[in-house]
């Protein structure tokens, strides 16, 4: 599939990382919706299947990411979800889904840490996405 047929769900409460990140991906062809929090997410997730979410970890809540993709894989559970999040330069604090222990508390397909360059991330993106 072209990257115009998917639409990638980016959920930051970072307005100035959320309007950077989805300019770089709407030039890369894809449909990007976005939400800046948590709750403003699950509402668009009743309504909306996307093909991928790219969350931020610490919203609301410091665990506002990894809630929100637990119920983006309760209700859709084949959709790719990448946690995005400057925990690691906060606090010091990693997470590893490599882990099978932490993948089962971790609902993640990937997790970045942000300063991503753009071309680890255009690469997850294509790796998590099916293809035709």
């Amino acid at each position: 599939m072209k990257p115009s047929n998917y639409t990638i769900l980016l959920v930051d409460d970072d307005v100035d990382y959320l309007f950077q990140t989805r300019i770089k991906l709407e030039k890369c062809g894809y449909k990007i919706i976005t939400a800046e929090s948590q709750r403003e997410a699950e509402k668009i997730i009743e309504k909306l299947r996307p093909d991928l979410a790219i969350i931020d970890l610490m919203m609301e809540n410091e665990d506002s990411g990894f809630i929100l993709s637990y119920k983006m894989k309760k209700k859709y559970p084949d959709v790719p979800v990448i946690i995005a999040t400057g925990v690691a330069a906060e606090t010091g604090i990693t997470f590893d889904i490599s882990d099978e222990n932490n993948r089962k508390w971790i609902r993640a397909d990937s997790f970045l840490e942000k300063g991503i360059k753009s071309e680890i991330l255009y690469n997850e993106i294509a790796k998590l996405l099916p293809k035709l």
